[in-house]
This record gives C-alpha cells, sequence and structure tokens, in this order.
C-alpha cells in the first residue's frame, strides 16, 4: 500500500527494522520479529508495539523508504502485508522511477519528484473506494490493519475503528476496536498474548451501555451466550450510536428485510460509511418527531430565534429543512414546535439583514419570523427555490397582486369550507367512498341538547377553539405544553378527527397523495386472496355493539379501508387487531382520512406490530417491563418473573386499550396515542398497574391477577362522554362497582402523565433498538430449537451436534447475504414460512458448507460431487435445501453402515426424478409418507455404463490421500473387473443362441480393457478424474464402444456384494468420523474460505 510520504529520522529511532534490498534512492526494509529469525523476545516486544501505537507504518511488517542522498532523513512511501506484496511495489519503483531520476540535478528535486509521484498514486486509489471518508489517509491505514489481522473477504466494508480495552476476565486487552458493515471485531498484542474477535452483527443478543465499580463506563455485547466489555472509549457515546446503527442495520436487512426495503439510503452494504450512518440517524430522528413520511431527509439545520407571537418573545431553538417541509422545535423540544409544509408558504419576505431574519408567510393569514439565523441569506434562497417562489426583480412588483390573489382564494376556502379538496388537487371522491364519519351519521349532535354533558362538551370545543386563534389550526399550528393540556383532559368529539389527522401527520400523507385512496379502492374492488379472506371473516367481530358496525354502512367502509390498505401493503396484508383500530378511526375520520391514519400507525408509529410475527409488540413489550422495573419496584419484588405482564399487555399495545376499555373512555386513549406516540400507551400501562398496585401484590397466581385488572377495566368510565347509552358499551354492573367504584379515564390519563410524564421519547427509542435485538434473536432461538426438535427425529446427531450444525448452516446463508442485497438465497427467506423453510442454501453456498462437513478430505466447493450430492437431496428440485435435508445427507455419510453409505453414493449417480409433480403423483407420494414405505435395495434401479463409471470415478476421488490408498484403488479395480465378467456371464445365459466364434474374443476383451481402464484410474489425481464428462478418458471409451451392441447395466445388489468382498473397502467406510472435530474446524474455516474463493 502506498503511504502519504512522511519524515522518518533513523539516526535516532530504535532498531527495529532489517534491510533487505536498498539502492541510491530506496531502501526496503523487513521489521523486526516477523519473516525470517522472528519470534523471541524482540518479536514479543515489536508485536506489543505494532498493536498500540496508531500508525501502519509501524505496524506492517515491511516497508520501503525513500532516501535523501547524503542526509539522515528518510521518507515513508510504502508498506505492505506479505513479501509478495512489498516486492510488487519495489518492482514498480525500479521499473518506473529510477530511469527517470537520473535526469534530475539537486536531491530536492528527486524528492519532490518521488513525493509527487506517491500522492498521485494513492489519490488515484481513493478516487473510487475511500472518496466518502473524513480522512481517507488514515483509513487507508487502518484498513491496512483490519485486512491483515482479520482476513475477511475483501467485499466487507470497514466503517470505523476506534482504540479501547477490552476485558478479558478481570484483564484490561489494549487494542483497537474495528465496525464494519457485518462485523465487530476487536485486535490486541501485548506480549505474546494476541486477542482476536470476530462477531457477527446477527449473532449479537445484547448491546448496552453499563457501569460498574471497576468499569465506570464500559459498552457491553452479549453474543453466542458469552459477554464481551470494552471501555476505555476517548468518544465512548459516538462508539456506541454506530454500534447500535450498524446492529440494527444487520438485524433490517438480514432478519427483517421487508420493512428494510423502504430504506433505499443503506440498500448497498459495501456503500455505508460512518457519514451515511450518522445522516441516516438523523433523518430518521427528525422524521420521527415531527411525524413526516418516510420519504423526507433532513437536509440543513440552522439555530435560530423564533417569535412565538401567544408569548410575545423568542424561543431559541432550530429550523429542520427537508425535501418538502419547514420545522421548527424549541431548544428543549417539549416547549414549542411547528411544522410548514412547503406547500402551504405562500411568499417569503424580503430578509432583514440586521437582525439576519427571514420571514416565511403560509396560507391562513399567518407569518412565521425567524432571527439571528447565521446563513438566512441562503436558507432564504433554499426555501423560494423549494416552494417556487421567484426571487427576481421583475417580479417584485406583481408580489402585491399575488399576495391578494391567495388571499382571495384562502377567504373563499373559509367560506367554503367543503371545497378544500381542491386546494390539494384532490380528485372527486368515488360514489362508493363514504365522505362522512360514521359517528356524525349515527350519532349527530342535537344543538338544542343542554344537559350537563353536551355543555361540558360545549366548553372543551370552546377552549380549542381559543387555542386555534391563539396558537393556530391546521397544518403549520404551533404544538404546545397547552396542547398536551387539552388533550389529556380530553378532545371534543367534533374536532377528534381533525386533530387525529394533524397529530399523526397523516394530514401530509392524504394532500401529497390526492386521488390515491380512491385509486386503490377501485383496484382492489373483486381481489381474492388470503388478506381478503380473512378481512370478511373479522368484519362482524369490529365493535359489534356499536350501531355503525351493525349496519351495511359501517361494514362496507370498513372492508373497503381494510382491503385497500391490503392491496397497497401485501406484505403486511391484514393482521388481527387492524379492524379493532380501524373501526374507531371510521367512527370519527372520514374514510379516506380513516385510510391515512391507518397508513400512518401501521408504518410509521407502531412500525412492525402489524405483521406475522408482531415484532414490534414484543419489542415495546420488552420496553414496558424495563420501565415496570424502574417504576414499579414493590410489584418486581412480588413478581419476579414479568412474562405475566409481557402476555397480558399484548392488547394494550395492539388495540391501544380499545379491545379492553369502553368505546368511549377508549378514544381518549388513541388522543393521547396520536400525541406522544407510543409514549402515552407505556404511561397509562404504568398507571394501570400502579392504581392495582395492592391487589396485585396480593394475588396468588397468574389468574387472580388477570381477573383483577379485567375488573379494574371494566370500572373505568368516561363520565364527560356525551354518547348516548345506544353507542357506549354495556354499563358496569353493581358488583363491579362495589369492589372498584368507578375510575374516570380523564383521571387516570391525568395522573398518568403526572407520574410518568418525565419519560423521555429519546430514552423509549433507545430501549426500543436495545430490546429489539433481543427478541429477534429469541425468536431466532425458538426457531432453532423448533426445527432441532424435528430434525432430531430423524438422524443420528446429538442435540448440541445439531445446535453447532444448524449455526454453520444459517451464518453460510447469511454469508450470501452479507455483501449484495440481490441474494437469491436473501430473497427466498421469508420469516412467515415454516421453520424448516425459513433457510436455505442454493448450490452455491452448499457447495462451500459441504466441503468443509463432508467426511473425505478431497471434496472441494466446486466439485462434481458437491453437485450430485445436491442434488439428490433437492427431491423438490427448486434450486434449494434446508437443513433437514442437508442433516440427513450427512448423517448418512457420519454415521450410517457400509450399506447406505454405498446407497447414498449410488442413488447420487441416477438420473434426477421429476421436480414438480401432478396433483395425483403428489396424493400418492403423500399416501406413500403416510404408510412410511421404507425404500429398500431392491426399488433402486440398475445403474448404466456411463453412471458406473463416473461411479467409480468418485469412489477414486474419496480414496485420494488416504494411507491405504493404493490398496483401495486395486480393489476398486478389481470389483470392477469382476462386475463386467458377471454381466458376460449373465449376457451369455440370456441369449436364445451361442455367440459366434469372432465374438467371444471382442467380449473377452471388453473386459480386459474395463480393467485396464480401471487400472489407470489409480494413477490418475482427483482433479483429472473430476471432469464431469462421464467418459473422459479413451480407455473407458473403446471399452463402451467394444459392448457398442448391447449396453450394459449393473443392480445395487451386484455392486454391493461384491464391494462387501473387500475388507479394505469396507474398513474405510466404516472408519468413525470425529465428529466434534469436523465442527471446529469448520467453524473456524467457513469465513476464510469465502475470503479464500
Amino acid at each position: 500500500m502506498w503511504l502519504k510520504p512522511e519524515e522518518i529520522l533513523l539516526k535516532n529511532a530504535f532498531q527495529l527494522w532489517l534491510t533487505e534490498k536498498d539502492n541510491e534512492y530506496f531502501i526496503l526494509q523487513r521489521r523486526r520479529g516477523y519473516g525470517e529469525g522472528g519470534g523471541g523476545l524482540t518479536g514479543l516486544l515489536v508485536g506489543t508495539l505494532d498493536t498500540v501505537l496508531d500508525n501502519t507504518s509501524k505496524v506492517a511488517p515491511y516497508r520501503i523508504l525513500h532516501r535523501t542522498p547524503d542526509s539522515q532523513i528518510y521518507w515513508s512511501i510504502a508498506c505492505g502485508v506479505t513479501k509478495e506484496e512489498i516486492f510488487q511495489h519495489w518492482d514498480w519503483l525500479q521499473q518506473n522511477i529510477m530511469k527517470t531520476l537520473s535526469v534530475f540535478d539537486s536531491s530536492e528535486d528527486i524528492t519532490s519528484f518521488v513525493q509527487g509521484k506517491i500522492r498521485g498514486l494513492i489519490a488515484e486509489e481513493s478516487k473510487t473506494s475511500l472518496v466518502l471518508e473524513d480522512d481517507p489517509e488514515k483509513f487507508r491505514e487502518a484498513l491496512l490493519r483490519f485486512e491483515k489481522w482479520f482476513e475477511l473477504p475483501s467485499e466487507e466494508k470497514l466503517v470505523t475503528y476506534y482504540s479501547c480495552s477490552y476485558w478479558k476476565g478481570k484483564v484490561p486487552c489494549q487494542g483497537w476496536l474495528y465496525l464494519s458493515t457485518n462485523f465487530l471485531c476487536f485486535y490486541s498484542y501485548l506480549l505474546g498474548s494476541e486477542v482476536k474477535l470476530v462477531i457477527p452483527w446477527d449473532e449479537i443478543w445484547r448491546l448496552e451501555k453499563t457501569s460498574n465499580v471497576i468499569l465506570t463506563e464500559s459498552i457491553h455485547v452479549l453474543a453466542h451466550g458469552e459477554d464481551f466489555y470494552f471501555s476505555m472509549f476517548l468518544h465512548l457515546n459516538e462508539t456506541f450510536v454506530i454500534m447500535e446503527q450498524l446492529a440494527d442495520y444487520s438485524i433490517k436487512r438480514l432478519f427483517d428485510k421487508e420493512a428494510f426495503q423502504r430504506e433505499p439510503a443503506l440498500s448497498d452494504p459495501l456503500q455505508i460509511t460512518k457519514r451515511g450512518l450518522e445522516a441516516h440517524a438523523k433523518s430518521d430522528q427528525f422524521r420521527g418527531f415531527f411525524r413526516l413520511p418516510k420519504e423526507e431527509n433532513l437536509l440543513e439545520v440552522h439555530e435560530c430565534f423564533l417569535w412565538v407571537p401567544f408569548s410575545h418573545y423568542n424561543i431559541l431553538g432550530k429550523i429542520c429543512l427537508s425535501e418538502n417541509y419547514l420545522c421548527f422545535a424549541s431548544q428543549d423540544g417539549s416547549q414549542c414546535h411547528v411544522i410548514i409544509p412547503m406547500r402551504e408558504v405562500v411568499n417569503i419576505e424580503k430578509p432583514d439583514s440586521t437582525n439576519k431574519a427571514l420571514t416565511v408567510c403560509v396560507r391562513g393569514k399567518r407569518a412565521l419570523r425567524f432571527s439571528e439565523v447565521r446563513d438566512y441569506m441562503r436558507l432564504s434562497n433554499t426555501i423560494r427555490s423549494r416552494c417556487g417562489i421567484s426571487a427576481s426583480p421583475q417580479h417584485s412588483a406583481s408580489s402585491e397582486t399575488i399576495r391578494g390573489e391567495c388571499q382571495s382564494l384562502i377567504n373563499h376556502f373559509e367560506d367554503n369550507p367543503e371545497d378544500v379538496t381542491l386546494m390539494v388537487g384532490q380528485k372527486d371522491s368515488s360514489k362508493a367512498v363514504s365522505t362522512e364519519a360514521l359517528m356524525t351519521v349515527f350519532h349527530p349532535q342535537d344543538v338544542e341538547n343542554l344537559d350537563p354533558k353536551m355543555l361540558k362538551e360545549k366548553m372543551k370545543e370552546q377552549s380549542w377553539n381559543i387555542h386555534f386563534s391563539e396558537y393556530g389550526r391546521g397544518t403549520s399550528m404551533f404544538f404546545t405544553r397547552k396542547t398536551r393540556d387539552l388533550i389529556v383532559r380530553g378532545v371534543p368529539e367534533a374536532l377528534r378527527g381533525e386533530l387525529w389527522m394533524f397529530f399523526s401527520g397523516a394530514v401530509n400523507d392524504m394532500a401529497t397523495h390526492p386521488g390515491y385512496y380512491t385509486e386503490l379502492v377501485e383496484q382492489s374492488l373483486g381481489t381474492s386472496t388470503l388478506a381478503t379472506d380473512e378481512i370478511e371473516r373479522d368484519l362482524h367481530r369490529s365493535l359489534p355493539e356499536h350501531p355503525a358496525f351493525q349496519s351495511d354502512t359501517g361494514i362496507s367502509a370498513l372492508r373497503r379501508v381494510l382491503t385497500a390498505y391490503a392491496y397497497r401493503n401485501p406484505k403486511i396484508g391484514y393482521c388481527q387487531a387492524m379492524n379493532i383500530l380501524t373501526s374507531v378511526l371510521l367512527l370519527y375520520a372520514k374514510e379516506e382520512e380513516a385510510f391515512w391514519l391507518l397508513v400512518a400507525v401501521c408504518e410509521r408509529m407502531l412500525p412492525d406490530y402489524f405483521n406475522r410475527r408482531i415484532i414490534g409488540a414484543l419489542v415495546d413489550q420488552a420496553v414496558f417491563e424495563d420501565l415496570i422495573r424502574e417504576n414499579l419496584p414493590q410489584l418486581v419484588e412480588h413478581m419476579t418473573d414479568l412474562t405475566f405482564f409481557s402476555s397480558v399487555s399484548l392488547s394494550w399495545f395492539l388495540t391501544l386499550f380499545i379491545s379492553v376499555l369502553p368505546i368511549e373512555s377508549a378514544v381518549n386513549v388513541v388522543d393521547c396515542f396520536f400525541y406522544d406516540g407510543i409514549k402515552a400507551i407505556l404511561q397509562l400501562g404504568l398507571a394501570v398497574l400502579d392504581y392495582n398496585m395492592e391487589a396485585l401484590i396480593c394475588c396468588n397466581d397468574d389468574a387472580e391477577a388477570v381477573t383483577i385488572l379485567n375488573k379494574f377495566f371494566d370500572s373505568v368510565t368516561n363520565k364527560d362522554s356525551p354518547l348516548p347509552p345506544t353507542v357506549q358499551q354495556a354499563p358496569v354492573s353493581n358488583n363491579v362497582k362495589a369492589s372498584h367504584g368507578c375510575v374516570d379515564i380523564s383521571e387516570l390519563i391525568r395522573e398518568a402523565y403526572e407520574k410518568y410524564g418525565s419519560i423521555r421519547t429519546e430514552e423509549v427509542e433507545s430501549s426500543r433498538k436495545r430490546n429489539k435485538l433481543y427478541v429477534i434473536q429469541t425468536l431466532e432461538d425458538t426457531t432453532k430449537q423448533n426445527v432441532i426438535r424435528v430434525v432430531s427425529q430423524d438422524v443420528r446427531f446429538t442435540s448440541p451436534q445439531l445446535d453447532e450444525l444448524y449455526i454453520l448452516f444459517k451464518r453460510q446463508h447469511f454469508l450470501s447475504c452479507y455483501w449484495t442485497m440481490k441474494s437469491p438465497v436473501l430473497l427466498h427467506h421469508d420469516p412467515s414460512l415454516a421453520y424448516l423453510e425459513q433457510y436455505q442454501l442454493g448450490f452455491q453456498q452448499f457447495g462451500i458448507l459441504f466441503s468443509l462437513l463432508e467426511p473425505w478430505a478431497f471434496c472441494s466447493p466446486k466439485s462434481t460431487l458437491s453437485l450430485w450430492v445436491f442434488r439428490l437431496i433437492d427431491e423438490n428440485q427448486d434450486g434449494l435445501v434446508n437443513f433437514k435435508e442437508f442433516c440427513c445427507a450427512l448423517d448418512t455419510l457420519y454415521t450410517g453402515s457400509f450399506t447406505n453409505k454405498l446407497k447414498f453414493l449410488f442413488k447420487m449417480h441416477l438420473p434426477p426424478g421429476r421436480g414438480k409433480v401432478d396433483l395425483q403423483a403428489y396424493l400418492k407420494q403423500w399416501q406413500n409418507e403416510i404408510l412410511k414405505k421404507e425404500e429398500t435395495i431392491k426399488d433402486l434401479p440398475r445403474i448404466n455404463q456411463s453412471q458406473f463409471v463416473q461411479f467409480t470415478k468418485t469412489l477414486y476421488n474419496i480414496f485420494h490421500g488416504d494411507p491405504e490408498e493404493e490398496r483401495l484403488y486395486r480393489a476398486v479395480a478389481h470389483v470392477t473387473s469382476l462386475l463386467l465378467r458377471m454381466e458376460e456371464v449373465g449376457r451369455r445365459l440370456q441369449e436364445p443362441s451361442s455367440p459366434s466364434d469372432s465374438k467371444k474374443p471382442a467380449n473377452a476383451s471388453s473386459a480386459a480393457v474395463m480393467e485396464e481402464s480401471s487400472s489407470e484410474e489409480v494413477c490418475k489425481t482427483p482433479e483429472s478424474a473430476d471432469a464431469p464428462t462421464p467418459r473422459s478418458s479413451s480407455s473407458s471409451q473403446d471399452a463402451a464402444s467394444d459392448l457398442s451392441e448391447t449396453e450394459w447395466s449393473f443392480s445395487f445388489e451386484q455392486v454391493l456384494a461384491s464391494l462387501l468382498n473387500e475388507p479394505v473397502v469396507v474398513g474405510f467406510f466404516e472408519k468413525p468420523v470425529d465428529i466434534h472435530m469436523k465442527l471446529g474446524q469448520a467453524k473456524v474455516a467457513q469465513l476464510k474460505t469465502k475470503a479464500n474463493k
């Protein structure tokens, strides 16, 4: 590797280098302790220095220096890990530089020329691979160490590296932590003790920051059942965030690829950089905080002040700019934030250079003034260009005219609210789509009704109208603490749908996709899938007590929304609990709005909830358990096993408490959820457990605890609900009232915010990432245990051996996915499939793994034996082999009897059966499986001459390298000759008349020729005999031509009987295989096999 020229003063340096070659201008040196004469005390000291010092020129065992004549100053220009690499650099210098240097007069010119040439080479190399790195020169040095120490495939992308200590027991090992796309690596070398760790991200169970008496701050990694602790980081938080992102990236790409496909920024594993990960994390946090669509990315951040009219002062915060949104958040985030879609901006007033201020005018007669913006002119021009507003002088005169036209349009919309859809360019809604919320149809408000509940409802509406007048209404409304206070007190029935749309961000999705829902409804109309069948089954189970869903109006709207979403997102399709949630959305929002609210919930607010494995809900349950440990220690002391709360709270998270609370109370919870996200559900869950603390502590079993919680939920009421009894759910019984009393939902929510409102969203998201690793790995472990349980019934491997085999098999599956997103194996991975089908290997991956595990030494990944084994065990001929098929093949080759092993090799050379079978053949196959008819040796077809020739070649290859190799070869040659003579005798007996004299010599000579052919195979190498053509040698062709008149063949019984007479062959196949050693060797060599390909 060429290095940026750096001065080295050899006179005062330690004598750590030995000169290998030199000339007038260059010198090639070898590091002491490396190569010939290495080791000893010098090697230990030099190795320790090389690990600790951060300089590749001091680490690489070879280097080239440029010498300045008559000077003690040398310049390091190249280094190398191997002798071959450094000699290539030396030869290049001899051929391209040495002749040119003779024309220079001064040593300064020579040095300047050499340095310029080396820098040019480095720049050329850096154009492709290192252009995105912050410090390409240092990164090249780290990359050299990474490749030298870990010998990973060249495709593996190093992301970043840090100096740290790894705690091996109670002893710290100082070294370097390397974080690459697929691996966490650590290397340390201190006084002869080498520590090398290579941990795939997809095998990590836990990743967290910890501290104790010995380690004040450290990073804890749990993998393979072992704990790894890393400490003494210069930037621990930065390191942990990058590790967290890489682990999450690996989980999404390999285990949860459905969600990952929506993140094109990280789609190519070869282009992942530290800078890219940081930008992606910031964009993710930005979208989550402001509830923006997934397509938005954080482009610019500007610190500034925003004039807040309702408080009459400037508030410090940050402007966050994306492709289509201008957002502002105060410094603490909770005090104030506002979202301004670019489509709502009507003008940018001329920036004020005095206060570095700019004013953004939006629809609705509102303007926002940002001051003390450092780069205010550029920000102003950026917003103008994104909004399509011209800043040229010729248009300034008409600004008043444009503003007047905009104002008249706004006034029109205010006077005619039914035309508001035209403002976002919506198409006319289909007549089949309902344009009213179901609550307004089935429970219209009675204006003349002045009972106390309706009066309180009017007071709530008045409070919100006052809030709108102060803080704005619509997409650019200010979100403040007062907004949350109003939410906690309850949202008026008339405003619920509108506010849900704003708080969830669904209003932006609907505005940017006009007519999308109507098109989906038309396209999905009449489709029949598994999802639509499940939807039809659950339609009448959705709020069956509510009048809206006792009529065709509500049922049809629910069907259209759920079917349209299943059509939009077939990877989720339809999952249980979606019907209950959508029912409530349809009560308060129009049909199209309910659809976009469902999109916001399923794809942004509750990610990975509504899929077959409900990973998101399981992750949030783990977060809930952590919060219980922190906030309810008394409950934890009594109930040490918190898995009970996970099982009982699953419906709370999946349905947002709708399935356990009366509908009039549950909608208040949904109000809080759309404003605060999952944090609101976690807070309420803690408040419920806290409220029932004493009763839960006195419980004797889980059933009693479930009864207590169910009675509590039945007792929750909404005393302010204006809904009539026909809409409300059944009132609580007198027994429940006596035991619990009535609990008002508003009071319960207020208590949840008072006691647990300090829980920060950032902490919840961090806990989500931490627990997601554990949840995914727990599900994977369950899959592994189920697979092993099924496979163990058909093989003789022990459970620990099957466990190791499964790890090797799964890792081989992922090795084909590590460096590409288009791997056919990755495309076939589907967590929803049966356990055995989740991980499968194609031929290339199978060949590599089989070459590591097969009981004979000759097999290579590309050998024909691997192909034939793969073809034999791939029964359905889909080009993939599952774990059971793989283990059954290995079990036969490892522990099978001589007869079974020979039968396996015999069947390999038979032509493959049919792949896709018709219905009748499938039913027959199914019937045979039920009857469990065992295949006997008489059922095997006969093997023809070309197949038999290849069969003997396979035996020769298997025997290659064995101590008894020559005896085995001669035994096979003898058996071959014997079988041919038996075939001749059998053919003569079947002939009706005696053969002519002229034919006898030919038949007699054929056996001799075949025997000669077999003898020649003894002298052949496995490589020459491993050709895929069945007749590679001229002798075998001559033998076949001698018998050209009639095809000859052998039965398995004949082959078996002949080989049983050869003790050396029987002994070879019955020799026991050290399975433990084979598995250990395969585990070490698996990555290196990929690297050496």
